[in-house]
């Protein structure tokens, strides 16, 4: 949720087809379904923007970004658990950006998944074709090395029945200490929860983000 977490766009999914995107695609739309403060921004607004965005940043502020001021106190609450999760945490950056992209796209949040793909996503290594897959393949499949179709496996259990399963646990207790399993359960979570509002707002894409691969794409 922080200046750092890129997000962009509405949340459409791509057609029904194979893969594991929700197959009931979210609202979107060129309006989002609640009013969002815009320029010139109150003063009190201004400094949350300002604390969210990037230093330096030549964008406009995020749309999500001004979604949450529009609960200016809320925003400022859990702005500090939302950019430790994406800033200051202890997982590796690549396995940070190849959870987040898969639970937002399991959520339909393409908005998320868009600017995560533009900033986060290729500044970590993982490429366009990655990032695709984990919007449209299945865990087992062989666009993912072992180590991300682990992760792409716990978080789909995580989306699906909101808990691991005892194998993938167990699998996961070999690469990560119980800190980082914390911060694993916490960040999908987080993600899911910041794609709910996403796709229930109806929040428009960013003019600059990247959309889902299309069905015809795959």
């Amino acid at each position: 949720m922080d200046a750092h977490e890129n997000t962009a766009g509405s949340a459409s999914a791509p057609e029904d087809g194979p893969g594991p995107v929700r197959r009931t695609p979210a609202p979107s739309g060129a309006v989002p379904r609640m009013t969002l403060p815009g320029p010139p921004y109150d003063e009190p607004t201004e400094r949350l923007l300002a604390k969210l965005m990037p230093p330096g940043t030549s964008l406009e502020p995020l749309m999500l970004f001004r979604l949450l001021a529009v609960h200016r106190d809320l925003a400022e609450r859990i702005h500090p658990m939302a950019s430790g999760l994406l800033n200051k945490g202890l997982l590796p950056d690549r396995d940070r950006e190849v959870v987040i992209s898969r639970i937002t796209a399991r959520a339909g949040a393409e908005y998320e998944w868009g600017v995560h793909a533009v900033f986060f996503g290729p500044a970590v290594g993982l490429g366009q074709d990655t990032l695709d897959a984990l919007v449209t393949e299945e865990a087992a499949s062989s666009a993912f090395d072992e180590r991300t179709g682990l992760l792409v496996t716990a978080v789909d259990e995580l989306f699906d029945e909101a808990t691991v399963s005892g194998g993938t646990w167990n699998r996961l207790r070999e690469i990560y200490d119980d800190a980082r399993l914390v911060e694993l359960l916490l960040l999908a979570g987080w993600y899911r929860t910041l794609s709910t509002l996403i796709t229930s707002a109806a929040l428009p894409l960013e003019p600059w983000a990247v959309r889902f691969p299309t069905a015809a794409s795959r």
